[in-house]
């Protein structure tokens, strides 16, 4: 049986992201994939199986970085409320091509996910994980006496999460960042009186 080529996956999924990120899933080749990546065609489906499955992997590389993301600027925080502000903020202080570009997860469920239930589960699930680690600093700021005790976790970060989107929409038709702001300063009010957040 012949050996299948070695290559550097994170690599690869790396300038795969690239080409989906700019040209959308729709609009990009098997072609061009094999161009971008370096991948010899065998090579790309033996890895990945076609590429619905290059793309799905995409999505958990992109998804996973996410969250990682979002775990350190959440533990470098002063405290969980904190914490949440400053994940609203770095979303906010996005340059205008970052912010152009737009999420992955976010355009990706828009322009596929309503016909690939395959997508459209995998980009859920990741979702789910992020709406979780912002319910669980909530719940944690809750615990702190940032919030009040009849404010609910869960329906807050539910509620980051539409503003989160709502966001990621507003960068992409070139809202300022000045804009973007504004809009973190009101989800942070709809949390908590920020008098007491403050203090």
């Amino acid at each position: 049986m012949a050996r299948s080529a070695e290559f550097d996956r994170e690599a690869v999924l790396d300038r795969a992201t690239m080409l989906f990120w700019e040209r959308g899933y729709a609009e990009t080749s098997i072609c061009q994939l094999v161009e971008a990546t370096g991948l010899k065609p065998g090579s790309l489906y033996a890895a990945f199986e076609s590429k619905e499955g290059l793309f799905l992997s995409v999505l958990d590389r992109y998804a996973q970085l996410t969250r990682a993301r979002i775990r350190a600027v959440l533990a470098a925080a002063a405290d969980p409320l904190s914490g949440v502000e400053a994940v609203l903020q770095q979303l906010a202080d996005s340059d205008a091509q970052e912010a152009q570009r737009g999420c992955l997860l976010v355009n990706s469920v828009l322009e596929v996910g309503r016909r690939n239930g395959r997508v459209q589960e995998r980009i859920g699930t990741h979702l789910t994980k992020v709406e979780a680690m912002l319910c669980q600093a909530l719940d944690q700021a809750r615990a702190y006496g940032l919030l009040s005790p009849e404010k609910s976790p869960d329906a807050l970060a539910k509620f980051l999460m539409a503003t989160i989107w709502g966001m990621r929409v507003l960068g992409a038709t070139g809202g300022q960042v000045a804009s973007a702001r504004l809009v973190v300063a009101e989800a942070m009010h709809a949390l908590c009186d920020r008098g007491a957040c403050s203090a």
